[in-house]
């Protein structure tokens, strides 16, 4: 049997015909940047979220620009961010002149350690970014709390969260703001790019949707240099569509997370913890093996697709190379990144697609 590691064609067969009804009406109303279908959206996804309000954009990496931009972190600030992310998040910082501040990762939910954060804060801190990695959510409380203590906004990166629960308060609605992709393999994926801001503060969501529609909430007048980051109205209406399946595919995906947890018994496979506050969505299941190289080869034999979610950390990356940071400055992180191995998990997946899985990696 083979197993990929995600289809999103099987998802599109089941909705089609309610993809194709939608985009038709954004054809027939010519409503294709910005306007009423984006704004339907917006007000369904804050809703969904639990936040007062939601901004669409065009990417998730424009939302944590964005975030911090509005936050008004600037050139010779510092954000403090997981050194085990994807890369955007670290962008953030990056495109506003500030300097990315990489901090290690808590050995048991491979989340952002706020141990490491407490450590790493200085007069120059102006933002913390907590990433719900893989899906998972991170220690919101704790993180809160040093910002509080140093008057520091959170930002939560939920680009992989997407429903994802908190102490029973979703994600997005907790920090400052929340950030969230709609990268076509997301739990919520857009049919192309796209992404979204969520705030309880009216005034941040008012500022953020200026700035992304070139500085301008009145058409030609410009109140400051502002950004092209709008959502167009196709992404608007597929994701409308999607998001009224979100919450059985996020069921489906925690069943299928459920089996794995409770059947993968290989001694050398090792499973993330995961803390009572913290409801996943499962973007990624992701084991730690040692020998990574030779478990993957043994999945690849047995039919089972396999991928890598982030195999170098974002302090070693080339990109950030004139930051300073040598291997051994977060080593949680790196050996997570050196070990880590993503399992196919999607809503789709049949019950003998996992029972394979399951025995390819006990096999192993």
């Amino acid at each position: 049997m083979k197993v990929p590691f995600f289809d999103l064609t099987a998802q599109y067969a089941e909705i089609r015909a309610e993809v194709l009804a939608a985009v038709g009406r954004v054809f027939e109303a010519a409503a294709f940047s910005g306007g009423p279908f984006v704004e339907e959206f917006e007000g369904a996804f804050a809703g969904y979220v639990g936040a007062a309000h939601a901004v669409g954009l065009n990417s998730g990496t424009s939302a944590l620009h964005l975030a911090v931009h509005a936050l008004g972190v600037g050139a010779g600030d510092e954000v403090i961010l997981p050194a085990q992310t994807f890369i955007a998040t670290a962008w953030a910082a990056a495109y506003v002149g500030a300097r990315p501040v990489f901090v290690d990762s808590d050995p048991d939910t491979w989340n952002i350690a706020p141990s490491a954060v407490a450590r790493a804060i200085t007069p120059r801190t102006r933002a913390i970014i907590g990433v719900h990695l893989y899906g998972q959510p991170c220690d919101l409380d704790a993180l809160a709390a040093i910002g509080r203590e140093h008057r520091v906004p959170l930002v939560e990166d939920a680009a992989q969260a997407h429903g994802a629960r908190y102490r029973d308060r979703g994600v997005g609605s907790v920090g400052a703001v929340g950030c969230f992709s709609f990268y076509p393999s997301k739990n919520l994926g857009a049919y192309g790019e796209g992404g979204a801001l969520t705030t309880n503060d009216p005034a941040l969501a008012g500022r953020v949707r200026g700035l992304r529609n070139h500085g301008s909430t009145v058409r030609y007048q410009h109140d400051e240099v502002g950004f092209n980051y709008r959502m167009d109205g196709v992404q608007a209406a597929v994701l409308g569509v999607k998001l009224g399946h979100l919450r059985r595919w996020n069921a489906r995906r925690r069943a299928i997370a459920g089996r794995y947890r409770a059947e993968l018994r290989h001694p050398k496979v090792r499973l993330r913890h995961e803390p009572e506050w913290a409801d996943s969505v499962h973007h990624l299941f992701v084991v730690s093996v040692e020998d990574r190289d030779r478990f993957r080869a043994h999945l690849e034999r047995a039919g089972v697709e396999t991928a890598l979610h982030y195999p170098i950390p974002c302090h070693l990356q080339k990109a950030f190379a004139s930051l300073g940071y040598r291997k051994g400055a977060c080593p949680v992180a790196e050996t997570h990144s050196e070990r880590a191995v993503s399992l196919p998990l999607f809503p789709e997946m049949s019950e003998d697609q996992v029972d394979h899985v399951v025995a390819a990696v006990n096999g192993y």
